[in-house]
């Protein structure tokens, strides 16, 4: 659905369409809050949008800061900094727009009340190096600690239990099913994940290096030194100045040499009030642009579920956006933002297809993955033309797990019994009454190697690579993005701009100004509008029940309970990430 033209004219002679404060001559301080967290996805239903309407979207950001380069009425930058909060992936995105603001000339000034309270401000502080001058509360600290990451494992209490997980995986990178199956780390598993953290503290280390002019091996010892006192984070280099946020804004004050600067948020700076409302609704395409079209989530069959705190990705739902982007005169090209763990096989399939088809059209769709596209969510970017990732983007995990957890032994501790009866000899394969038998072993074992040899064919196929090749980088293995990039997982390291930049060299229209627009754009009444077909974009924004939350949690608890979550694989969906906690990297 789209508002005629004329509806939005005379919208836009409402006391709304006024700017934001400000007039001739004026001169703005803009600054880049973090403290009230980014999105990624924009909000797809109204109770989303009401709930996200102070949580800037980083995309916006970064529009807006690239924008601003070339405003003459934007004299300066202050960013203020938390020591967590984002992504590394986001870390990367925001610094590469700061640094291209700082090239304009314009001075920008990163704050922070604390990079860490004696713990991790990697992310905040790899942002702060960005910006030309540093300043530090003087109560606080630096906590250049380095990353960790972790797993936990609950194949002991399941032991006491009486609760007998069986999964079967290919290869031994897929470690998805690792903390019911066992204790401790498996050497592939330390590996991996060893691995990540050294190419994610290589990063780290080279980029406030080379924007701090501090020698790589000073920046190690800081982190071995870590977490630093502001003072002796300004005589190692690492930041410029000690003080409280007035005394900061202050500063930089003085250094535009403005009187009375104005000071406005990044993401509302040359909004309009009207504007920030008709940011929600779909509007009257001029000449064809580029769709960015989001797939967040967990990726499931069927419609997309939302909840509050969760989004997933359905096969119908994203397949209709595709269907209609193929469609739609008004796009010439598509990027695909990626932010996904993986889950369902089928679904990933099926959206792969689409994603084929829509290139078949002759639109150039180009992947860019966010903080994680593994497994699943790589298996959507691999049918793009061309993918670019973060350097700290979670990437690949080609590989497939399957299984149950038979829990018969546990209820029966607690006097819980229950009684089976099969109509046909595989009916009962996944009850959680019985463990496999040798038969049904080896049917999940034949079923695991045709869609691991599936995923890892079609991955080479898409990405150019023999499969040989192909699988000697897959087996379930995580990867860094600067780690896929070299693997040739990745073809650029970069965020969404690049993307951009990307469908645009695809187009033939490199160095020219080509429309963006987000697809389907959201509209209020859109989710209570019958679709015409399923390739229609109204069939992407019906509304769908609440999410379950197809974790493996809340399928074991169902499998104990007796409850429907238990039945069928006990998994989020066979192409899924390995569940671990990175702190900074993973959302």
């Amino acid at each position: 659905m789209k508002l005629p033209s004329a509806v939005h004219a005379l919208l836009s002679r409402l006391p709304l369409a006024d700017q934001i404060p400000g007039g001739p001559g004026e001169q703005v301080i803009l600054e880049l809050d973090l403290g009230r967290g980014v999105a990624e996805a924009a909000p797809n239903n109204p109770i989303d949008a009401i709930r996200g309407l102070r949580t800037p979207q980083l995309r916006t950001l970064v529009e807006h800061l690239r924008k601003a380069e070339t405003d003459a009425t934007v004299v300066g930058l202050v960013g203020v900094l938390p020591g967590g909060g984002l992504t590394f992936a986001q870390s990367d995105e925001l610094r590469a727009a700061v640094t291209s603001f700082a090239r304009s000339g314009k001075p920008t000034l990163a704050f922070s009340p604390t990079f860490g309270e004696l713990g991790e401000g990697n992310v905040g502080y790899h942002l702060a190096a960005a910006f030309d001058e540093i300043w530090l509360q003087p109560s606080s600290g630096l906590g250049l600690v380095g990353f960790t990451v972790s797993q936990v494992f609950l194949r002991g209490a399941f032991d006491k239990l009486g609760v007998q997980p069986e999964f079967g995986q290919r290869y031994e990178y897929k470690t998805a099913a690792d903390r019911f199956t066992r204790t401790g780390l498996t050497e592939p598993n330390a590996e991996m994940l060893g691995r990540l953290v050294d190419s994610l503290t290589e990063r780290l280390v080279a980029d406030v290096a080379a924007d701090r002019d501090v020698p790589a091996e000073e920046v190690r010892r800081a982190l071995a030194d870590a977490p630093l006192t502001p003072e002796d984070a300004v005589a190692r280099g690492l930041i410029d100045h000690v003080g409280y946020r007035d005394e900061a804004y202050a500063a930089l004050r003085t250094r535009v040499s403005a009187a009375e600067p104005t000071l406005r948020y990044v993401e509302r700076h040359g909004v309009s009030r009207f504007h920030a409302l008709a940011a929600q609704l779909p509007t009257p395409s001029v000449k064809p642009g580029i769709a960015v079209i989001e797939a967040i989530g967990a990726i499931e069959i069927g419609h997309a579920s939302t909840s509050p705190n969760q989004r997933s990705i359905g096969s119908d739902t994203l397949g209709a956006v595709l269907r209609a982007a193929a469609q739609d005169d008004h796009v010439a090209g598509v990027v695909l933002r990626i932010d996904s763990p993986g889950g369902s096989a089928v679904a990933s399939d099926a959206l792969r297809r689409d994603i084929l088809q829509l290139r078949a059209s002759g639109k150039p769709v180009v992947a860019s993955m966010a903080s994680v596209a593994a497994s699943g969510g790589y298996y959507l970017a691999m049918g793009c033309e061309r993918i670019v990732a973060a350097p700290g983007t979670l990437t690949g995990s080609i590989g497939v797990l399957a299984g149950k957890f038979v829990v018969r032994d546990a209820l029966a501790k607690v006097g819980v019994n229950h009684a089976l009866i099969a109509g046909s000899p595989r009916a009962a394969i996944l009850s959680s009454d019985r463990p496999f038998d040798d038969d049904e072993w080896a049917i999940l074992d034949a079923w695991l190697d045709r869609v691991y040899d599936d995923f890892t064919a079609k991955a080479a196929h898409d990405r150019g690579m023999a499969v040989e090749d192909l699988r000697a980088v897959a087996r379930g293995r995580v990867w860094s993005g600067a780690d896929a990039a070299e693997r040739g997982l990745v073809d650029r390291l970069g965020g969404l701009g690049d993307a951009i930049d990307e469908v645009c060299s695809l187009l033939g229209r490199s160095g020219t100004t080509v429309p963006v627009m987000t697809y389907p754009r959201p509209h209020p009444l859109a989710a209570f509008q019958p679709p015409e077909s399923s390739e229609s974009v109204a069939a992407a924004m019906a509304l769908a029940p609440a999410a379950e939350g197809p974790r493996l949690w809340r399928l074991f608890l169902g499998q104990l309970t007796g409850t429907p979550l238990g039945r069928g694989l006990a998994v989020p969906g066979v192409l899924s990430l390995p569940p671990m906690s990175l702190p900074g990297v993973l959302p």
